[in-house]
């Protein structure tokens, strides 16, 4: 376990803008805060959010006609990297222990990334809520009927609005659109062109701020109080966008089992995934943690130039942790991360449960782009290839050697090991964005 002088030399380390390995100091048993975590999202909370989604399904099975094949049920495949496992041995100069698999929520039906989980779920509940509350559906009925003109026309006199650097946009955009409501997004500095002209094609109002995330947030969220018949999906807040991730977990336990995979402490799970404001993360390494307890150790990864989720738990100033204040100019490649304050909710939810975090150099982002494309012809963001830094850096930091002794992660049981790379974006991206991608070296 890494002790509170190594929290303070890392830091230091995060404002020289170093890449680094955070070991979180915090961290308890999972049967130690199981109970007290429940209080605020318990087993129950997360088994209604599925059985929400699947009151759903026939719904998102009539306006996404991609999802037919799973019923309407949005979810990503678990692939295997074999190639991508040997060519990143190969570049980080060790061996990687276990199966490397990568969790592919970036080619997630309708909207394609992560957000898919949490966005869309938060606007599926919203327009429950208010469609029981009116009379104009009941959990018995065929949810398709919000398909129908009356549930449209009815959800059109309300307002859904968000902030967002790209993707939670394009996904609250997209679903709500698709619902009928009237949708307003506030696009941070940090929001790429493609994905502010894909939102508009689908009839929603974009507006832009030439500042970060957390100053769209805040215009957002002032614009959302004024509206009675507005609301607004909080980033920094959400439970129900916490919840809707939370879900993942469940069904990554089915997908393993059917790959003959049992998930336990002499077969561990390690998972790595792309932070900003936390909430995506957050949810499922929750989740994760109440279905696997110890057997799952979970490492979040954000860019050197705005870690903030990390600043956040390593200070314990969770929302009042900002870059700026620790001398990081947050001005990354990473768009999807690009969140000065982390979220003040899922900073303290992770506080006893997230495993550490990796920092990766926007550089090498490009890099493992491109490895990747090469290895198994995958096309993900860059955000999302800030993973394979925490796969390489597992293996080779000394602070991630000694958290292996630590928790009894000798060499034989990781090779028995199952390490997931969760990609969180990448599916919608145009070919010429892409090819920049594989062009752009920093």
């Amino acid at each position: 376990m890494m002790n509170f002088e190594e929290n303070s030399c890392v830091i230091r380390e995060l404002s020289a803008c170093k890449e680094t390995c955070w070991i979180n100091p915090y961290k308890l048993p999972f049967d130690m805060i199981k109970s007290v975590s429940e209080l605020v999202v318990s087993d129950a909370d997360i088994e209604d959010a599925e059985a929400r989604l699947l009151r759903f399904a026939p719904f998102i099975q009539k306006c996404f006609p991609e999802t037919s094949g799973e019923q309407g049920v949005i979810e990503s495949k678990l692939r295997e990297l074999s190639v991508m496992k040997e060519n990143l041995e190969k570049e980080c100069g060790c061996s990687i222990p276990g199966k490397v698999f990568m969790k592919m929520d970036s080619h997630l039906a309708v909207v394609g990334s992560i957000k898919a989980r949490g966005g869309i779920y938060e606007v599926l509940k919203h327009a429950e809520d208010l469609a029981l509350k009116h009379g104009l559906i009941d959990e018995s009925d065929n949810y398709e009927k919000f398909a129908d003109e009356k549930i449209r026309k009815f959800l059109s006199e309300y307002t859904v609005q968000v902030g967002s650097t790209g993707n939670l946009g394009l996904s609250i955009g997209i679903i709500s659109a698709t619902l009928g409501f009237k949708v307003k997004i506030h696009m941070s500095a940090d929001a790429k062109q493609w994905k502010k002209d894909m939102l508009r094609e689908k009839g929603v109002e974009v507006l832009e701020y030439a500042d970060d995330y957390s100053y769209a947030v805040a215009q957002g969220r002032a614009q959302s109080d004024k509206d009675p018949k507005s609301y607004f999906v909080d980033d920094e807040k959400s439970v129900d966008l916490f919840i809707g991730y939370a879900v993942a977990a469940k069904r990554l336990k089915e997908q393993l089992e059917e790959a003959g995979l049992k998930i336990s402490s002499e077969k561990p799970l390690v998972v790595y995934i792309p932070a900003g404001v936390g909430g995506a993360p957050g949810g499922i390494c929750y989740g994760l943690k109440r279905v696997f307890g110890d057997a799952v150790h979970c490492f979040f990864v954000e860019p050197v130039l705005c870690p903030s989720l990390l600043l956040g738990i390593a200070t314990q100033k969770h929302e009042k942790a900002n870059v700026h204040d620790f001398g990081i100019c947050g001005n990354t490649e990473a768009d999807g991360l690009a969140c000065a304050s982390p979220s003040g909710f899922v900073t303290r939810m992770m506080t006893n449960l997230v495993s550490g975090e990796f920092t990766v150099d926007d550089a090498k982002l490009y890099d493992y782009l491109r490895l990747l494309y090469e290895s198994e012809r995958i096309r993900i963001e860059p955000s999302s290839c800030a993973v394979f830094e925490g796969i390489c850096s597992f293996r080779t930091h000394n602070r991630a050697r000694r958290y292996c002794v630590d928790n009894g992660l000798t060499e034989n049981v990781l090779n028995n090991a199952v390490q997931i790379l969760w990609a969180t974006g990448g599916s919608l991206v145009p070919d010429d964005v892409f090819e920049t991608y594989l062009n752009t070296y920093l």
